[in-house]
């Protein structure tokens, strides 16, 4: 769920036919006087937050990595003095955060913080692919006229973030102050948050805890996945769940969590056989459980139309405000398309409800 600003590289590679393309500078180090001969390969992933070693070498293979002015394989490895280059087949972008005109749904704002309820499809920070239209550049539109406010610093801005799919409440940091304070509290854990999420099958108990580290899928680098919370994988994280109402094939519960790790939920109702409905990312657009019949299938179809995304909303958010101390809730109500979905499965199910 919530992610830490990282430098992740996105590397497309293609068959190259013809002439060579040309290579634009998107990385450059000068490795230090006291490094020991290191493959090149394991060198970059030290550099570079994020990226696995197995893209590091296919764009070694394609001819992105550069030793000296001259590319070279995965297995070179690195001496003392070496300028290292990763050049890419486009252009470096510009990530200066720009601001620009789009609507937020501001639920609460001081002198201090913004608190913002998000809709699904609003990336909330410029990354690869997504570089305008963002929750950041909306905040930095509302907030151009507030002396001081850089959207451009990392101290000051967003406190924590949620994925492009999932609707609910973000709290943004106005001042560096607010920010240190509002980061402390995501830190030591004393902040309260909760999310709703609709997830495949029927939950064996009312109540429960998941337990795993979340890591990087070496199978798919855009999916997390999860290891033993004993491993030295990944980051630990612990989810907490309890049912809200049962709707025979899919589950309402909600999700409060002790750590906020990229897709956290996502990958931990995954991880226990009950993946989000409508998350195509973690097989939840498939047909989990339910009925063999062409009705069944028609209606899950009408199901993905209504809410064509992963079923998950950041419902509640609760912390101290950093200079008058005094303790701040919010509540999000869910969003038009999980309301409609959920009174879907009333009425297939035949529940009835005021």
């Amino acid at each position: 769920m919530d992610t830490d600003i990282t430098t992740d590289i996105d590397i497309d590679i293609e068959e190259l036919d013809g002439e060579a393309p040309q290579l634009y500078e998107h990385h450059r180090f000068v490795v230090d006087k006291g490094q020991v001969p290191l493959r090149i390969d394991k060198y970059l992933c030290e550099k570079l937050t994020h990226s696995s070693r197995s893209r590091v070498q296919q764009a070694a293979e394609a001819g992105f990595v550069h030793v000296n002015d001259r590319p070279v394989k995965s297995n070179y490895k690195v001496r003392p003095g070496d300028v290292v280059a990763l050049m890419l087949d486009r252009p470096h972008y510009d990530d200066t955060i720009e601001p620009e005109d789009i609507p937020l749904n501001i639920v609460y704002e001081d002198a201090q913080l913004m608190v913002i309820d998000k809709p699904a499809g609003m990336v909330v920070h410029p990354g690869c692919g997504n570089y305008h239209g963002t929750l950041v550049n909306a905040v930095a539109w509302h907030l151009r006229d507030l002396e001081g406010y850089d959207p451009n610093d990392p101290e000051v801005g967003l406190v924590h973030r949620i994925d492009k799919d999932t609707t609910g409440l973000l709290v943004v940091a106005k001042t560096p102050e607010a920010k240190r304070h509002l980061g402390l509290q995501f830190f030591n854990k004393t902040t309260h948050r909760s999310y709703l999420a609709i997830v495949w099958g029927h939950l064996t108990d009312d109540t429960g805890r998941i337990e795993g580290n979340i890591a990087r899928d070496p199978r798919d680098r855009l999916r997390m996945t999860v290891m033993p919370p004993d491993s030295d994988v990944g980051k630990p994280a612990v989810t907490h769940y309890q049912v809200v109402e049962r709707l025979g094939y899919v589950t309402l519960v909600r999700c409060v969590l002790e750590t906020g790790r990229t897709h956290q939920i996502r990958a931990h109702m995954r991880h226990i056989g009950h993946p989000l409905f409508g998350d195509e990312r973690y097989g939840g657009t498939e047909i989990l459980r339910g009925e063999r019949s062409s009705t069944y299938r028609a209606f899950i179809h009408n199901c993905l139309s209504v809410c064509p995304r992963q079923a998950l909303h950041a419902q509640t958010l609760g912390f101290i405000h950093p200079t008058t101390g005094q303790q701040m809730d919010f509540t999000s109500p869910l969003p038009p398309d999980l309301t409609a979905l959920i009174s879907k499965w009333h009425t297939y199910m035949g529940v009835q409800h005021n």
